[in-house]
């Protein structure tokens, strides 16, 4: 149930925008700005979540920052296919900006994205991305692996992916009988989940073909830098997966 009619969205939105930059305790590298605190967010607020101007949460600041220190994403090389699935708001006209004519927007529901797709079927040849970006999907796929290979499939030899889940429980779970929604929400935290992912996500990722990264804020940021962006447990980690140059594994 909404609480603010739509009509008076935009001067909350200021409002709240007002509130949270008094002050400079936190920096969004997203969008540059500084705030006093970032917002609540979530079902059971998470505090310092939600950047106050661009709208970014933990993850995003995260992604952006592995982005720029760890890849040549922004580097403005041309002729670079890259697919982004089911893009946030907070990056999608940024990465349009940063990333040209070679950069196609996807989701399931048509609408605000280039191409509607399902990434258990995608209508695109062998080898046509250098990059794929999918961020908090896969927990919503009920034949992720197949995903997965999809993903595989359609990055060139030497490509990379940044595929990234929420890590909730000790060891994955996941019941395709489960279908009612307030059963998923109970068991899986959401109610258009099918699963809990663990840290044994990643032998999914290689099972699929690649070759996996860990990567923890720790590894590329400095405790100073966690503090003052709001990278905190929330974010999650970054799995980095590459596609060998080499003779596909077979199936």
């Amino acid at each position: 149930m909404r609480i603010i009619p739509r009509r008076f969205d935009s001067h909350w939105r200021r409002l709240r925008r007002i509130a949270g930059s008094l002050g400079r305790k936190r920096l969004c590298p997203v969008c540059g700005h500084r705030s006093g605190r970032f917002e609540p967010f979530g079902i059971v607020p998470r505090e310092d979540a939600r950047c106050p101007w661009c709208d970014s949460l933990e993850r995003h600041r995260l992604a952006w920052l592995f982005f720029n220190r760890r890849t040549d994403l922004f580097s403005g090389a041309s002729g670079r296919r890259i697919l982004h699935v089911a893009p946030e708001p907070c990056f999608q006209d940024r990465f349009r900006r940063l990333l040209g004519p070679g950069y196609l927007t996807a989701d399931l529901f048509p609408g605000g994205v280039d191409v509607k797709m399902d990434i258990c079927n995608i209508a695109y040849p062998d080898g046509s991305f250098d990059v794929v970006y999918c961020s908090h999907v896969l927990e919503h796929v009920p034949d992720d692996r197949r995903a997965m290979r999809e993903f595989h499939r359609v990055l060139v030899p030497g490509g990379w992916a940044v595929l990234l889940v929420p890590i909730t429980v000790a060891e994955t779970i996941e019941d395709p009988s489960v279908s009612d929604p307030k059963e998923r929400l109970r068991r899986f935290g959401q109610e258009d989940h099918v699963r809990c992912y663990g840290p044994d996500y990643p032998d999914r990722l290689k099972s699929a073909g690649f070759r996996v990264d860990r990567v923890l804020p720790s590894d590329f940021l400095s405790a100073a830098e966690i503090a003052l962006m709001g990278i905190n447990p929330a974010a999650g980690e970054i799995y980095f997966c590459a596609k060998s140059a080499g003779p596909a594994p077979a199936q």
